[in-house]
């Protein structure tokens, strides 16, 4: 029996070819395949390894950025015509420059002109947190701050500028006393002169009033730091106020101040035929100069501000006042024709003299404003 020939092997429709060689038409199709890239040379033969690793990306993805290490910031690559240049994030945005000292980060300087701005001391003035002068005492002691920064004696400010006053200076104001006291005639209201002694030396221990109501509050151990807040003529009594707060003296006597100070003033006028009238002088007086001490009368040039001026009786003249020129009373009376024989203040703001003793004194009740 004869046997079956063996079904024949299968050859290929292609002929056979080295792993290096390609026909045109298959190397035209392989280049096609290929994701194209605009700066990609053209190679017939396979390309060389590389050494490195890469996870195999979608044809045409663009390729993303090196990651930067941590807490540095580094700028993407700049763009060299490439799709992935193209594809990569635009660089981080420019933070706005920020106002900065050309002192330490510690201390703060003239942040612009010293032109600029007004002084330091000047504008806490102006914010009504003590004087200048005790202004420029926490500014020394490095209890001002500007910004955050700590101030230096001399700096310009804005409006606009952040002031910080620390916990020591607050507590060392606090600590600052006001003192009511009747002045009596031969003393001066600030530092000695001719002789007269300043009314601060009154201040003692055996001159306090017994009524006082502030009876727990020991009497100051020293009398350095106390100012008077308003003049008192030598010849003149009534109503000191001597104070070592700033801000006490700047509400009575600052260029701003709407105080009123009240006067009680004896007076004689003589008549154009220099006939003194001492008694009955409302009667002899003429309303139309009662009217110029009202408003009208000028001193040293300026136009002085309204008053408040009547009769507290026939030999006596009432005067309300928001201002304080020296021996403003007396010289407004003598351009009338009147002449002052006694002058006594009795009121500043809401404060009176009260039955307070002349020659005594009292502390300013932490309740009692002006």
């Amino acid at each position: 029996m004869a046997s079956s020939a063996p079904p024949p092997r299968p050859t290929l429709s292609l002929a056979a070819r080295s792993p290096g060689a390609a026909s045109a038409k298959d190397e035209d199709a392989s280049r096609a395949a290929r994701p194209r890239h605009p700066n990609a040379v053209s190679s017939a033969g396979p390309r060389k390894p590389t050494g490195t690793r890469r996870t195999q990306e979608p044809a045409g993805a663009p390729r993303q950025p090196p990651r930067p290490r941590a807490n540095v910031y580094q700028a993407p690559p700049s763009p060299r015509g490439t799709a992935a240049a193209q594809a990569a994030p635009s660089p981080r945005p420019t933070e706005p420059a920020r106002a900065s000292h050309t002192a330490s980060p510690a201390v703060a300087q003239h942040a612009t002109s010293p032109q600029q701005g007004i002084r330091l001391n000047k504008r806490i003035a102006e914010l009504q947190l003590c004087s200048r002068r005790e202004a420029d005492d926490w500014i020394e002691r490095g209890w001002v701050r500007v910004n955050g920064h700590v101030a230096e004696v001399g700096l310009r400010v804005e409006s606009t500028d952040r002031i910080h006053i620390e916990r020591a200076a607050q507590d060392k104001q606090a600590q600052q006393a006001t003192i009511v006291l009747h002045k009596p005639i031969g003393y001066v209201s600030g530092q000695a002169e001719d002789g007269h002694q300043p009314a601060l030396t009154l201040i003692t221990p055996a001159s306090r009033w017994r009524q006082d109501p502030q009876k727990d509050r020991k009497p100051p151990t020293s009398l350095r730091g106390f100012a008077p807040a308003g003049r008192l003529d030598i010849d003149s009594t009534g109503l000191l106020v001597l104070t070592q707060d700033g801000r006490v003296a700047r509400q009575i006597i600052g260029a701003n101040s709407s105080i009123d100070k009240e006067y009680l003033v004896r007076v004689e006028y003589e008549e154009s035929h220099g006939a003194i009238i001492r008694t009955q002088v409302d009667a002899a007086f003429p309303p139309d100069r009662l009217a110029l001490l009202r408003h009208g009368l000028s001193l040293d040039g300026a136009a002085l501000r309204p008053a408040q001026v009547d009769w507290q009786n026939p030999e006596q003249l009432r005067f309300v006042l928001q201002e304080g020129k020296k021996r403003q009373i007396r010289r407004m009376c003598e351009l009338v024709g009147l002449r002052v024989t006694a002058l006594k203040r009795v009121r500043i703001g809401q404060i009176v003299l009260g039955q307070l003793p002349q020659g005594q004194w009292r502390y300013l009740a932490p309740d009692e404003h002006f």
